[in-house]
């Protein structure tokens, strides 16, 4: 009889939805490992403007992927997916659970659908990109790839630099289009593991109530100093970390030109229409695998439900491959 593939769980929603929260929960009551599926919380700088889980928490049950790599190095799909695997394989060795939480849909895509094989692309390509970036700003640049490669400016928001960046990088340094390789090159498998998925997907006002609270919470932490260290790196600014929620607001303060009401007004706003954006994909993408591999969708409107019982799908799921 053949063995089912291990389990892992997912837990997935937009930024200020509870996941961390219902990831702990889970994993205290099956035995889990919390693995970082969020693009922001790898960068150890950020600890109090990414809403990291705190070292109470930490303590209660193994989290890995939290706070691992500098400011000063961007993180890709391609290595997050690597340190992923390994961190699944050593919470299946120790007799754990694998509960991935996060808000970025492309970790999770890169899990359950694999990853496009992309050439690498030569230092003189992602040098004139951060050259450009920084000579003519995101919205010129995007207007350029518009011109040279219309099917990925199509999908890409003109404001979003690093990846506007990184398509005209991958266009300069290969000669085809970043849209043309993901579609049309090899792709790495999907990870070897049954999937289910919980999405959690609170009601809009709910949601904006939880990150102008939570944004609060974070200035009194010390968010603000928190800033202040990572300015005085002089890191790139095109640097995800520095593009994090709340950074370029409370950047704009320290340099004078915002007042700290209006930084703090400005971040819950943009955080607010990030979350709409997230949801807008788990909704469309709705964590697809292919069909060997299992996904259990529970949409959620809170996780009240979960802190006093394990959905028994959930259970029956995990229950299976051991």
């Amino acid at each position: 009889m053949t063995q089912p593939a291990p389990a892992a769980i997912l837990v997935a929603g937009p930024t200020a939805s509870g996941k961390s929260a219902l990831a702990l929960g889970l994993a205290r009551r099956l035995g889990g490992t919390v693995i970082n599926a969020d693009s922001m919380q790898v960068y150890r700088d950020l600890r109090v403007l990414t809403a990291r889980p705190t070292p109470a928490e930490e303590a209660l049950v193994p989290h890995v992927l939290y706070g691992i790599r500098p400011a000063a190095a961007a993180a890709s799909v391609a290595w997050w997916r690597e340190e992923a695997l390994a961190a699944m394989a050593a919470a299946r060795a120790a007799g754990r659970l694998p509960i991935l939480c996060g808000g970025t849909g492309l970790y999770f895509a890169a899990l359950t659908q694999g990853l496009s094989a992309i050439p690498p692309v030569p230092a003189a390509a992602r040098a004139e990109a951060r050259a450009l970036l920084a000579e003519i700003g995101a919205p010129a640049l995007h207007a350029r790839l518009a011109a040279a490669d219309p099917e990925t400016a199509a999908t890409l928001r003109p404001a979003d630099s690093q990846r506007v960046a990184r398509a005209w990088e991958v266009w300069r340094g290969t000669g085809r289009g970043l849209l043309a390789w993901q579609r049309e090159a090899g792709r790495t498998g999907p990870a070897p593991a049954r999937f289910a998925a919980v999405l959690l997907d609170p009601p809009r006002d709910a949601l904006r109530t939880a990150i102008a609270r939570r944004f609060d919470a974070m200035l009194a932490a010390g968010a603000l100093e928190e800033v202040r260290a990572l300015a005085a790196q002089g890191l790139d600014p095109a640097l995800p970390a520095m593009r994090a929620h709340g950074v370029p607001e409370l950047l704009a303060h320290l340099q004078g030109t915002m007042t700290l009401a209006a930084a703090r007004e400005r971040a819950v706003l943009n955080t607010g229409q990030y979350t709409k954006r997230q949801a807008t994909w788990f909704r469309h993408h709705a964590l697809a695998a292919p069909t060997h591999t299992h996904i259990i969708h529970a949409r959620m409107e809170g996780v009240a439900q979960f802190q006093e019982c394990i959905d028994p799908k959930i259970l029956a799921f995990v229950d299976q491959g051991r």
